[in-house]
C-alpha cells in the first residue's frame, strides 16, 4: 500500500502543473516542433520534476520532518547507492550501452524494411541541415556525420545529462521507490505511464511522431514504459539515480541516428522505426525484462518508501 499519499499528490501537481505552465508559450504561439521556442521550453520542462521533489521536501520540513540532508539524499538516489564501484560501472554501462541499443534498433528497422538508409550522400541529414536556421554549414557532410556520431557517444551524453537530471531525480529518484509497494512490474508500468502523460504538453503537438499529430501523445507513452523500465532497473540495481541520469542523457544524445543515416527519398516513419518507434520500444522492453530476470533488484526499504 502506498504511503504518504499527500506527498505523492503534491509531487504530481507541481511536476504536471509546471510542465503545462512552461509549455504555455508553445501553445500560445502555435509553435512548430522545430521552432527554437519549442526546444527551449522542452528543456525548461525537464526541470519540473526536480522542482516537485523540492516542493515535497519544503512541505515535509515545514511539518517537522527531521530527516537530515544526507539521509534524504540517500533516499532520493543522490548518493552512490550500496556500492560506489557498482554505481560507476552502471554509469559506464548506461553511457555506452544506450547508444548500442540505438544502433541495434536502427539495424533492426533496416532489416525489417522499416528504415531506408543513405550511407553515400546522407541525404536526410543533408536535408535537415539545409532546413536549419542559417542554412547548412560550410563543411563536408561526411565530416559532419563523423563529428555527430563521435559527439553522440563521447560529448553529448554529458551535456544532455544536465537536463536529464532534472527529470530523473523526480521520476526515478523520488517517485519510483514510492510506487514499489505496488509490486515491481506495477511500479514500472505506473511510473512509465506517468512519465508519458507528463510529456503531453509537447507530444500533443506531434513531438517525436509528427506524422501522428496529437496521437503522438499516447504513442509516446509506449516508449516511456519501455525506456522507463530500463532506467528504473539502473536506479534500483545501483541504489543511485546517477546511472539513470546518464542513460537518459545518452538516449537524448543518440536518438537521432536514424535521421543521420536516413534516405530523404524514403524518409522514416518514426512511429515504427528507430529507438523511439515500436521497434525500439519492444527492444527496450525485452532488454529490461531480461535485466530484471537475470539481475534482480532489491526493493527499497520501507524507510525509503515513506520518506
Amino acid at each position: 500500500m502506498l504511503r504518504r499519499l499527500p506527498d505523492l499528490w503534491l509531487f504530481l501537481l507541481v511536476a504536471f502543473g509546471l510542465s503545462w505552465l512552461f509549455a504555455l508559450p508553445i501553445w500560445l504561439m502555435d509553435a512548430s516542433t522545430s521552432a527554437s521556442v519549442f526546444m527551449a521550453m522542452g528543456v525548461a520542462m525537464m526541470f519540473t520534476p526536480t522542482l516537485a521533489v523540492l516542493a515535497v521536501r519544503l512541505r515535509d520540513r515545514r511539518r517537522g520532518d527531521v530527516t537530515t540532508r544526507r539521509e534524504w539524499a540517500v533516499r532520493t538516489g543522490l548518493s552512490a547507492g550500496g556500492s560506489r564501484g557498482r554505481m560507476f560501472a552502471l554509469v559506464a554501462l548506461a553511457w555506452f550501452g544506450v547508444p548500442v541499443l540505438v544502433v541495434v534498433a536502427t539495424a533492426l528497422s533496416v532489416a525489417f524494411g522499416l528504415l531506408s538508409v543513405d550511407l553515400r550522400e546522407f541525404s536526410l541529414f543533408r536535408q535537415s541541415l539545409a532546413a536549419a536556421p542559417g542554412g547548412p554549414p560550410p563543411v563536408e557532410v561526411g565530416v559532419l556525420v563523423i563529428a555527430q556520431i563521435v559527439s553522440m557517444v563521447l560529448v553529448a551524453p554529458v551535456i544532455n545529462s544536465i537536463a536529464a537530471f532534472g527529470e530523473e531525480w523526480g521520476w526515478r529518484g523520488w517517485l519510483l521507490p514510492r510506487l514499489m509497494p505496488l509490486g515491481t512490474w506495477r511500479a514500472l508500468l505506473v511510473s512509465g505511464v506517468i512519465w508519458g502523460l507528463w510529456h503531453f504538453p509537447l507530444t500533443l503537438r506531434g513531438y517525436n511522431y509528427p506524422e501522428l499529430g496529437a496521437w503522438a501523445a499516447p504513442m509516446f507513452i509506449v516508449f516511456c514504459v519501455g525506456f522507463g523500465a530500463l532506467l528504473s532497473w539502473l536506479r534500483l540495481y545501483s541504489g543511485s539515480v546517477w546511472p539513470a541520469v546518464v542513460g537518459h542523457g545518452s538516449l537524448n544524445a543518440s536518438a537521432g541516428l536514424a535521421i543521420i543515416l536516413g534516405d530523404a527519398a524514403d524518409p522514416p516513419v518514426f512511429v515504427v522505426a528507430g529507438i523511439t518507434g515500436l521497434v525500439g520500444s519492444v527492444l527496450l522492453a525485452v532488454v529490461s525484462a531480461l535485466l530484471f530476470k537475470y539481475r534482480p533488484v532489491e526493493r527499497p526499504a520501507p524507510a525509503t518508501v515513506a520518506a
